[in-house]
């Protein structure tokens, strides 16, 4: 049933030599890989009017020259994670950049704030889309959170359905959402230029007496949340095809001139229409109202906001499992996130991502807001850091040009390193858990790889020196009864070796005198051996008697504890049995150095 439902959900397996198929164009990786930047479009231009309004009506002209400082960090990011893109053309981003120039522990930091983020990218999205569509239909404010957990679910879903089969069925929303965002944008301007919209509007360089340079500074920092998921192409070039990196480069620059004209579009309309932030309607809500009015494009561009939202998580989806699997390689993180799964992708990484996510969703109740502050930092660390790294690689290597290389890294580190301290300073009070956070991701960074490493030196052997002692065998059979799963099991071990001893543990003498007369009648050819337990214990007796038996034959034999055990044919049978044979091999599998088997037999009915 559970191997049935799989295939419905995920789909039948796919063979490993179809993993080319696996890789992205443009077209599909823009889909998959921009949806998160190009998706902040729906809150950016937000974000910056909350903080601004604050000071009042008057201020909200202060958004123009913020979106134009904004749009010029995104060109110096285009720029530089471009020359990432051609300079470590495997992958990795922020993470093999910093770890490579910058040494490992500076990796770890950028990495796991990547990784963060992207846990935080999917809680976003996934409570920034549920406020679309409760900005639409107010009456399911009560229900955020089950709708953005639900969303979730969904995206889990489809991506472990394959990377191909999600990016196709991405594709058609994200750019749906483009085009009606591009004719919102050119209605809106057309509207407002044949004098359609009417709004009474600060002017420009109107005088705000409560405005100071920190309220700007947290504005400026609260827009560069529009920037987040810049990183994500060149974290995922390994999804291309080839040439993966020229494709990865062409799809970043395409995307950085679609989320700038979008922004920039959307800024405008927001100041020209006089749009402040509303708890109940999106700023996007409330310039397609006042373009289109509450008609069938108003419901089609709050729907399809909506969806590209939710679809936004899918950046996260496509980068999350590969950082986490170049963790795993250099054993940062466990093995099992470099298993591909039945459709090639990683499974595991798919699977924690959406899971850690819906639980953020649910700690903070939806709240997108509450969110975003340690969204963005999370990533700016990342970026402040690959700049750097990029800076060290080129002053190291020094290769033709790398002088202007070098500029474009260090006005795109020291920028965004004055972002990342703005939003320190500013946003403390929303962030200051992602510095108790990240310090404790990388001690388990650390933990994780200091166990891989204790583990290959007890591993490890001399193989001039260390060879395979060939000894006898003392096979040990612990015995409930005289059961055909019993003969099946000394039927085996006497196949094995002739030093086969049967042992019954008993709680009193009435059983045991019956166990005895049954053997010696059965007289299978294997000797009994009864211990007595008065604290009705059957595993430390048979401790006891391990004991022994290993200091008796260690040197000259193998000792194996073969364990008979019936399986149930339906699951809910097993409840039925109390699974002795289960706890006595778990217990011996941890605390002995001796083999421990179970022989199985199946019952039919």
């Amino acid at each position: 049933m559970v191997s049935k439902v799989k295939r419905l959900l995920i789909g039948r397996p796919m063979k490993s030599n179809e993993l080319d198929h696996e890789k992205l164009s443009k077209v599909k990786a823009l889909a998959v890989l921009s949806s998160d930047a190009l998706s902040s479009v729906a809150y950016g231009t937000e974000q910056i009017l909350i903080v601004l309004v604050a000071a009042g009506f008057t201020a909200v002209w202060y958004s123009l020259p913020i979106a134009l400082a904004v749009l010029g960090l995104l060109a110096i990011l285009i720029l530089s994670y471009r020359q990432t893109i051609f300079a470590y053309p495997q992958g990795g981003g922020a993470y093999i950049v910093a770890k490579k120039n910058l040494g490992v522990p500076t990796g770890l930091l950028a990495g796991g704030s990547l990784l963060v983020d992207y846990i935080l990218t999917v809680a976003v999205s996934a409570s920034a889309g549920t406020d679309a569509i409760t900005s639409a239909f107010p009456s399911l404010h009560n229900h955020t959170v089950l709708i953005a957990v639900s969303v979730i679910i969904i995206l889990t879903i489809l991506n472990l359905r394959g990377v191909t089969e999600s990016a196709s069925f991405i594709a058609i929303p994200v750019y749906l959402f483009v085009i009606s965002i591009f004719v919102l944008i050119a209605t809106g301007f057309i509207k407002y230029m044949t004098g359609g919209a009417h709004a009474h509007v600060p002017e420009i360089g109107a005088a705000v007496s409560n405005v100071s340079l920190f309220l700007l500074l947290k504005a400026f920092s609260s827009g560069c949340s529009a920037l987040t998921g810049v990183e994500a192409v060149s974290n995922a070039i390994p999804n291309f095809k080839a040439p993966a990196e020229k494709n990865a480069a062409k799809t970043l620059v395409l995307m950085g001139i679609i989320l700038g004209l979008m922004f920039t579009g959307i800024t405008l309309l927001a100041y020209w229409y006089g749009v402040t932030p509303d708890e109940k309607a999106t700023v996007v809500s409330q310039i397609a109202e006042s373009t289109f009015g509450r008609g069938a494009l108003y419901f089609f561009i709050q729907g399809i906001t909506a969806v590209i939202l939710f679809l936004a998580a899918n950046t996260a989806y496509s980068a999350f499992p590969l950082l986490a699997f170049m963790f795993a390689k250099d054993k940062y993180m466990p093995h099992a996130f470099m298993v591909r799964g039945d459709r090639l992708g990683f499974s595991n990484g798919i699977i924690f991502l959406g899971v850690m996510s819906a639980i953020l969703v649910a700690a903070f109740h939806g709240n997108t807001e509450g969110l975003i502050p340690m969204y963005a930092v999370g990533v700016f660390i990342p970026f402040t850091l690959s700049q750097l790294g990029m800076m060290v690689r080129w002053y190291k290597t020094k290769p033709k040009g790398w002088q202007s290389k070098f500029a474009v890294n260090t006005v795109g580190m020291l920028t965004t390193l004055t972002i990342t301290l703005i939003f320190i300073i500013t946003k403390f009070s929303s962030i200051w858990a992602i510095f108790i956070f990240l310090p404790v991701v990388m001690f388990v960074f650390y933990r994780i790889h200091s166990h891989y490493m204790n583990i290959a030196d007890q591993l490890r052997i001399c193989m001039d020196d260390e060879k395979p002692v060939i000894k006898g065998s003392t096979v040990v059979v612990p015995v409930a009864g005289v059961t055909r799963a019993v003969l099946h099991s000394l039927s085996y071990a006497k196949s094995l070796t002739n030093n086969v001893v049967a042992v019954y543990v008993g709680f009193d003498e009435e059983e045991i005198h019956k166990m005895e007369q049954k053997w010696e009648e059965w007289n299978p050819g294997v000797r009994l051996i009864v211990l007595r337990s008065r604290y009705r214990s059957i595993i430390r007796p048979l401790v006891k008697f391990i004991d022994t038996v290993e200091w008796k034959t260690a040197s000259t034999d193998h000792i194996t504890i073969l364990i008979p055990q019936f399986i149930t044919k339906h699951w809910w049978q097993a409840v039925l049995h109390n699974q002795t044979s289960l706890f006595i091999r778990s217990y011996l599998m941890n605390q002995k150095d001796i083999v421990v088997a179970t022989v199985p037999f199946h019952l039919h009915k």
